[in-house]
């Protein structure tokens, strides 16, 4: 069990994934937890004070969860790249009377300081980062503070780089993995490797508990990553249906509609790889979208909420795994406890 290794009190090895952008919620953690997992809070796209209302509700109901961040690992974007794409979505947001901040690059850290102050000052159990590596000083003052620490890894060079800082332990996600991938060289190709091969890969790096993500949808996937030496595995698409979910009605519908045949990777949403469905903004501009993150994130944003209000998964960031027709509309619990049986 895992309480073993870290203490946590987690018996289910399903654990839900963090989830930015409103399809993770207070009670999908909560509901991991009463299942016997653990769930976490998606700290990224938040404030600080929107962040500690979160935790603050989950808190009410339960002591095993966690905190995702984003640490800082800025991709720059190439200042004319992003006047071209800019010009080029035009087009699109004209649909909706949107005008695109065409000659305005926004960059930020996602509020970094003021939510790792936070998490210091009101300590959770567990506090992961994705997108980069905290400095060392940073995890020993979690530690300090009461809190384990994990870092999300897709490669076993990022795992040895990840134990360096002094982490916990680390979870390991696949190519597979619905939303951004958690690669700390976004500019690279990702390697296409299955996830028990990656992990093995990554157990001969380092001694340090890993934690497996990416494409795990039925429970012969989770027996094959506790085989390959994970403690647990953390889902997410397949819990995007779920009656926990705060994922959007098109989002949800998507997933099972048979228009949509396939997932890809894609940089055209935000300017780092991530995996959804195929639809008519990736295969469209994929080609066309330069590196740059968070620049591209901010670009497109109004487009994306607006076609989320519109139902427009034309162009909506339709984020999936490739296991997204196992996602099933039941309760959380049923899905996590599902997973978690023989395979």
């Amino acid at each position: 069990m895992l309480r073993d290794v870290t203490g946590l009190r987690a018996d289910l090895p399903v654990w839900a994934a963090p989830m930015a952008g409103g399809a993770g919620t207070p009670a999908l953690v909560t509901a991991a937890a009463r299942a016997g997992g653990l769930g976490f809070l998606a700290g990224g796209y938040k404030t600080a004070a929107g962040l500690a209302e979160q935790i603050a509700a989950v808190r009410s109901d339960t002591a095993v969860f966690g905190v995702n961040l984003f640490a800082p690992n800025p991709v720059p974007v190439a200042p004319p790249a992003y006047r071209s794409y800019a010009r080029a979505l035009q087009a699109e947001a004209d649909r909706y009377h949107l005008t695109l901040a065409a000659d305005s690059v926004t960059e930020d850290d996602d509020a970094w300081a003021d939510k790792l102050d936070l998490l210091l000052r009101r300590p959770v159990p567990l506090v992961s980062f994705t997108f980069g590596l905290p400095h060392p000083d940073t995890v020993r003052a979690l530690q300090d503070a009461g809190t384990l620490v994990a870092h999300t890894v897709t490669s076993p060079a990022e795992a040895l780089s990840a134990a360096e800082t002094g982490a916990d332990l680390l979870i390991v996600q696949s190519p597979d993995a619905g939303g951004h991938s958690a690669t700390l060289t976004p500019e690279r190709p990702l390697t296409p490797i299955p996830l028990p091969d990656l992990l093995s890969d990554v157990r001969r790096t380092t001694p340090l508990p890993l934690i497996a993500a990416g494409g795990i949808a039925t429970p012969a996937d989770t027996s094959a990553a506790l085989r390959a030496g994970a403690q647990a595995v953390m889902v997410g698409t397949v819990l995007l249906r779920t009656h926990e979910s705060g994922a959007s009605a098109p989002h949800k519908a998507a997933l099972v509609d048979p228009a949509f045949t396939d997932t890809t990777l894609t940089r055209a949403f935000t300017g780092r790889p991530a995996r959804g469905l195929r639809n008519h903004f990736t295969d469209t501009y994929e080609p066309l979208a330069p590196l740059g993150y968070p620049a591209l994130h901010h670009l497109t944003a109004p487009l994306r909420r607006a076609a989320t209000a519109a139902g427009d998964t034309d162009l909506i960031h339709l984020w999936a795994g490739t296991g997204h027709r196992e996602a099933r509309e039941e309760p959380a619990a049923r899905t996590l406890t599902r997973l978690a049986s023989q395979g």
